[in-house]
């Protein structure tokens, strides 16, 4: 029996950082007739949104702890060094982690990284609510922040400079949907993601 067509909306959630725009034009594309729902789900909720049904399926932050969803990892981001523009740090086109000795490493309570670099410095204030806080942390001079280059583009500031960190954690973003409700729209949406067209076989 061929499944029911796809009906609407479909609700993609994203964490901060995830760019889903050429995904949500070759749906526009190939599904007109449907409803398209971009949804930001923070990295600490993502879980809990799939599982209560507010989103169908999201671009997540691995890990996605329990065996309940199905998993499609998509890249790893490249760990990079927010700092202030006049730092000295960025007169290195990359940075290793020995280079951050003495450096004051502000954490915030959104960190995607489990970030810790021996020989830096915990700040002597409460960790910042979030990344955009601790960004702005640091272009007030103070410290350093360590995060996926989206998340230093998404939060971009004319005062603040960011350089990669060769030797830091990685993070990698997937495409995740609860596995019992596979639905039309999400296979679907796992079509265009892996490039698909619309006539290909899913095998």
């Amino acid at each position: 029996m061929e499944p029911a067509p796809p009906s609407g909306p479909f609700r993609l959630g994203a964490v901060p950082g995830a760019t889903p725009g050429k995904w949500i034009d070759a749906w526009h594309d190939r599904m007109p007739g449907v409803e398209f729902e971009l949804i930001p789900v923070a990295a600490a909720d993502q879980r809990r949104a799939l599982v209560d049904g507010e989103v169908d399926a999201a671009l997540v932050r691995l890990p996605l702890h329990g065996d309940a969803f199905h998993v499609i990892a998509l890249y790893d981001e490249v760990p990079v060094v927010v700092t202030a523009a006049d730092s000295h740090l960025t007169a290195a086109d990359e940075l290793s982690s020995a280079d951050l000795a003495g450096e004051i490493l502000i954490i915030p309570a959104d960190d995607v990284l489990g970030i810790r670099i021996p020989g830096t410095v915990a700040p002597a204030f409460a960790p910042p609510a979030d990344t955009g806080e601790a960004i702005a942390t640091v272009a007030a001079g103070v410290g350093i922040v360590v995060v996926p280059m989206s998340l230093a583009r998404l939060h971009r500031r004319k005062d603040v400079e960011y350089r990669p960190l060769r030797d830091g954690p990685t993070s990698r973003v997937a495409l995740a949907w609860v596995a019992e409700r596979t639905t039309a729209s999400v296979e679907t949406f796992i079509g265009i993601v892996r490039g698909r067209t619309e006539n290909s076989s899913r095998a």
